[in-house]
């Protein structure tokens, strides 16, 4: 619920964690939301302020950046070293299935669930790619990488799009060209990377001006 409501934007950088409030509409001891809140602290989506609980962290153009940069190291070499393994064929037809979900829940508007399957297509790489330490920090990322994906589909404002942008993936992936399965990934990180810190670089220099 509380992954679900960052996310999803219910809950803005900045806002407090109300544990009483969620604990209630759960109908739970408080217990379970602090430990779920320590969870998602150590995700990276939430700080801890002393005596205060639990905040949703709010992310600058820089963090975004730096987690793009890292993303883009990842799976960049994870495409590239599954068309070096001979595993495009195993994980075409699962990738296909995904990005035609993701185009029908973008005609529905079904935000959220479009995030989660696109946070799979490139776990489903990056699994493939045989090595384990890229899936490890991979996973690590995940929620933060859900979020940034959120903000993808909010500053294109056209979900389809995204979601159709995945096949350019999958034409290189099917080419067995290590050197065009590491461009097409570098171009799809690349294109969100450029619009979401860009978008967020412009929303700092308007609050700056305005203080």
């Amino acid at each position: 619920m509380l992954t679900d409501a960052i996310v999803s934007g219910r809950l803005k950088p900045g806002d407090r964690v109300a544990e009483s409030v969620i604990a209630r509409d759960l109908g739970v001891s408080r217990a379970p939301v602090r430990e779920a809140g320590r969870l998602l602290e150590s995700a990276g989506l939430l700080v801890s302020k002393a005596n205060r609980g639990f905040f949703v962290r709010t992310i600058d153009s820089e963090d975004l950046d730096s987690l793009y940069e890292l993303r883009l190291c990842i799976e960049r070499e994870a495409t590239a070293r599954v068309v070096r393994e001979g595993r495009s064929g195993e994980i075409i037809p699962t990738l296909l299935a995904q990005i035609d979900e993701m185009v029908g829940l973008s005609q529905d508007s079904q935000l959220i669930y479009q995030i989660g399957i696109d946070l799979k297509f490139h776990r489903t790489i990056v699994e493939h790619s045989g090595n384990r330490r890229f899936l490890a920090v991979f996973d690590k990322l995940a929620s933060e990488i859900q979020a940034c994906t959120a903000l993808i589909e909010r500053v294109f404002d056209e979900p389809g799009k995204v979601a159709r942008n995945h096949y350019l993936i999958v034409d290189a992936l099917e080419t067995g060209d290590e050197i065009a399965a590491r461009e097409a990934m570098d171009y799809h990180i690349g294109v969100a990377r450029e619009a979401v810190v860009g978008h967020f670089r412009k929303l700092e220099a308007e609050s700056g001006a305005q203080v």
